[in-house]
């Protein structure tokens, strides 16, 4: 097992490239099942999240790898419609595979799924989709059976709550049901758009991409295509922050700046001085932040995943700040990891009162989620001395050689083996 051997005090500067958006990467390979070929998509991030997914896709019957950050993958010879618990239990975008056997097989296995260690995530909205579409799903053995052996149908769906990972699942089902299908209050996050424009590529009728309202007329059959994946905007967002910390200065390339702009004007607010170009963020930062209280909402509001990253920036700040998280309410594992470097965080239900410009001193943490661990690994690049951070595993969920971006910038960081069992 490896950790992250940090020691703070290091300005930040320079200019990186942001890598393929692991989130959308999730839901473009489950999307290679609705048809039969080979797909190059291009831009793919080298993360554990990718390889465990592969090994699913590979437990089907698909063949992929991975050149580069290029990524093949023939999904001619499909032997199977089974997501094991094994890989499922690693990754909650498993379920992603769902509506696409659905859709292409009229029948599905998928176990229930895991991920990080915090939130109940139901798959209601999932299940519930797929049963508008026509299929009958069972719940046995800690499994979804889905069964549609005379295919699916358009239908009308609509969530309470706009959710990714279940309009991604009704977008890859609908399109080969018979008839049209509208979906309200989708998700408009630039996964789920990336998503929809694979799927158009292959041949697929959708209306309304990049909006709540989504109008899908079912087609008899696609095709595979090539695709470039988008950029990751949640990465781009921890490497600002990772300057914004230091009082560094940074350019990001090859990065959508429209996607975090939200992210972007909290920065902005806070005190940093920012440029922006179609592909490019430029950061510098040469103050203390400016204590801004942030909630985070469904995109293009601030988004959970930058949360923890957000409270590492406010432990810097000089006074008090609210943060308040209304789509996962208890992701908030990473503040008693926090607390050891020595920040002062009160939490009330859903919201941590955070009280800022307390130095930070060297310490040794463990990582909780992917996004947590970020935090961790920010408030290490300014606390006083060595900070270890365990079980980076974690991390290398979602950030590509995070450590090898972050040397290049200037800090003092390295990955080292430990005997943690």
């Amino acid at each position: 097992m490896d950790k992250f051997v940090v020691y703070g005090g290091k300005s930040l500067s320079g200019r990186i490239s942001v890598s393929g958006a692991k989130n959308a990467s999730l839901a473009l390979i489950p999307a290679t099942l609705l048809a039969p070929g080979v797909y190059t998509l291009s831009n793919t991030p080298n993360l554990r999240d990718i390889w465990t997914l592969t090994r699913l896709m590979g437990e089907m019957g698909a063949h992929a790898e991975l050149n580069g950050n290029d990524y093949f993958i023939d999904t001619t010879n499909i032997t199977s419609h089974e997501a094991p618990y094994e890989h499922v239990k690693k990754m909650r975008a498993s379920i992603n595979v769902l509506g696409p056997l659905v859709a292409r097989y009229g029948k599905a296995k998928v176990s229930l799924p895991g991920g990080c260690a915090w939130g109940p995530r139901p798959v209601n909205f999932h299940l519930m989709s797929m049963e508008k579409l026509g299929a009958q799903i069972q719940l046995d053995g800690g499994y979804i059976l889905a069964d549609a052996p005379q295919g699916l149908h358009g239908a009308k769906i609509h969530f309470d709550i706009p959710s990714v990972g279940a309009t991604e699942n009704a977008l890859t089902a609908a399109v080969l049901a018979k008839g049209t299908t509208l979906i309200s209050n989708a998700a408009v996050e630039p996964e789920v758009t990336a998503l929809a424009r694979l799927l158009v590529k292959m041949g697929a009728k959708i209306n309304g991409i990049g909006t709540t309202q989504l109008e899908i007329e079912g087609v008899h059959e696609l095709k595979s295509c090539n695709e470039e994946t988008i950029s990751d905007r949640i990465e781009a967002c921890t490497y600002l922050i990772a300057a914004a910390i230091t009082r560094g200065s940074i350019t990001l390339e090859r990065t959508n700046p429209y996607h975090y702009a939200a992210v972007i004007a909290k920065l902005e607010e806070s005190g940093c001085e920012i440029d922006v170009t179609a592909d490019t963020v430029t950061l510098s930062m040469n103050q203390a932040p400016q204590p801004i209280d942030m909630t985070t909402t469904v995109y293009p509001g601030f988004p959970t995943d930058v949360q923890a990253q957000w409270m590492a920036y406010m432990l810097c700040a000089e006074g008090n700040t609210r943060l308040t998280d209304t789509i996962y309410t208890d992701r908030f594992k990473h503040v008693p990891e926090l607390m050891r470097l020595g920040a002062h965080v009160e939490m009330m239900d859903n919201t941590a009162l955070i009280h800022g410009g307390r130095p930070l001193k060297g310490a040794t943490v463990m990582s909780t989620d992917l996004r947590a661990s970020a935090s961790l690994i920010l408030a290490a690049l300014v606390a006083e001395g060595r900070t270890d951070i365990l079980r980076v595993y974690h991390i290398d969920r979602g950030y590509e050689s995070i450590e090898k971006k972050l040397q290049t910038l200037g800090a003092s960081i390295r990955r080292e083996r430990t005997e943690e069992f």
